[in-house]
């Protein structure tokens, strides 16, 4: 095995990727198979997470699919187990699912706020009590979660959505004392404005999509192959050292 395949090669790992059907997380779906991993991803619409799979396939690589409702205890317990029975337990877990539901904070109801949460950080929270110590006694785990800016800053009505990403990052802290002396690293990936359906409120007005590009260091707005990258190295053994962090890929927005 060269240099680069032994720091960043995934082969012969299995990782679950919430909400790998589309966006942000069906790139980290792609990059971790083609760096060799068995990938199950898992969201709601069997049809998209079939034609994500399918792309998978196709160009070679082992992947299945897992359709659940991320929403409610049982529907995660549920998903769990079906995702550990394709391929084995993972050694890569990534939440990337989440939903964006962004009314003025006077105007959120009790429903919305309970939906966030469950789907934004209750669903990561239990995935991660179901595979965390079992990757903490195989020595080997590593748990990536997708956040946000308003994990950090308001703008944009960041209401509920903002506080379960700031959640989130606090999971992952909490999740990398408890295990990373056991060989599971825990971080968060934070994007700037992506380009993909979650936001697509802004990204189908393109006078806030050119002030959000502006507000970069590189002048564009984020794509989702960005973060196919980075992905890798905090799924990789490359990123042993790597813990109770975040990485920013943003493209500078965060600093500007």
């Amino acid at each position: 095995m060269g240099y680069l395949e032994g720091l960043f090669s995934l082969e012969g790992r299995n990782a679950l990727v919430t909400g790998g059907s589309s966006g942000i997380g069906k790139a980290i779906a792609r990059a971790l198979a083609r760096a060799g991993a068995s990938v199950v991803v898992v969201a709601r619409r069997e049809a998209e997470l079939k034609a994500a799979v399918d792309e998978l396939t196709e160009a070679g690589c082992r992947a299945a699919w897992v359709s659940g409702d991320l929403a409610t205890r049982a529907g995660v317990r549920t998903v769990a187990e079906e995702a550990a029975g394709v391929f084995g337990e993972p050694d890569i877990l990534v939440n990337s699912a989440g939903i964006n539901i962004r009314p003025p904070l006077s105007e959120l109801t009790d429903e919305d706020w309970d939906r966030t949460m469950a789907v934004n950080l209750e669903a990561p929270f239990l995935l991660g009590q179901r595979f965390g110590p079992r990757m903490a006694e195989r020595g080997y785990g590593r748990i990536i979660h997708v956040t946000s800016q308003q994990a950090h800053r308001a703008f944009v009505q960041s209401g509920a959505y903002g506080v379960s990403k700031g959640g989130l990052e606090s999971l992952a802290r909490s999740q990398a004392e408890a295990w990373s002396p056991y060989g599971v690293t825990v971080n968060t990936l934070v994007p700037g404005f992506v380009m993909t359906p979650l936001n697509e409120r802004l990204s189908s007005d393109p006078v806030k999509v050119a002030a959000l590009a502006e507000r970069t260091m590189v002048g564009r707005n984020g794509l989702a192959g960005d973060f196919e990258g980075a992905a890798v190295f905090l799924s990789s053994p490359a990123s042993a050292y790597v813990t109770g962090q975040a990485l920013f890929v943003d493209g500078g927005l965060s600093v500007h």
